[in-house]
């Protein structure tokens, strides 16, 4: 018969029964907490400040449209004009109603009359293609037009 000796120097097995646990634990946190950026950013937009501004409770019934100089890597292309962002393109005044009244398609019918059209401006563009975008969406009755900001005193940036 043999004699079980117990080794005094052995260390005991790391149990890696949690370790799935774990790792499924990571998972779910960086997938709450990591946000996906919608669309890359086509032109330059940097917002202007404002004293009185209200946060947009609700993004699923918001329309964005990006308004300034295009990036630098197409400026050298498109000029250094002030171009529209639709989603993941440039486009013209033209084409700002039949997008907008696209992704108000997309929208369940009970939010359709509730979706606000933000105007995601620049600070260094004119007024006069704003104003073309305003138009466009009178035209498809979409009256109510946000205009998004940082918030901050805008009279202390100007002097």
């Amino acid at each position: 018969m043999g004699k079980v000796r117990k080794s005094k120097n052995r260390v005991p097995a790391i149990s890696t029964a949690s370790l799935p646990d774990i790792v499924f634990m990571l998972l779910f946190f960086f997938m709450t907490v990591t946000t996906i950026k919608d669309s890359p950013l086509l032109v330059e937009n940097e917002l202007p400040l404002a004293d009185q501004i209200k946060k947009l409770e609700k993004k699923d019934r918001v329309i964005e449209i990006y308004v300034g100089k295009p990036a630098q890597e197409y400026t050298k292309v498109l000029g250094s004009e002030p171009k529209i962002q639709l989603d993941q393109k440039l486009a013209y005044v033209e084409d700002v109603a039949p997008y907008v009244l696209a992704e108000l398609a997309k929208k369940p019918d009970a939010i359709r009359n509730l979706v606000t059209v933000s105007l995601k401006v620049d600070k260094n563009v004119g007024v006069g293609i704003v104003q073309d975008i305003k138009e466009e969406l009178r035209k498809v009755n979409l009256l109510k037009v946000n205009y998004t900001t940082y918030d901050g005193n805008a009279l202390a940036q100007m002097k």
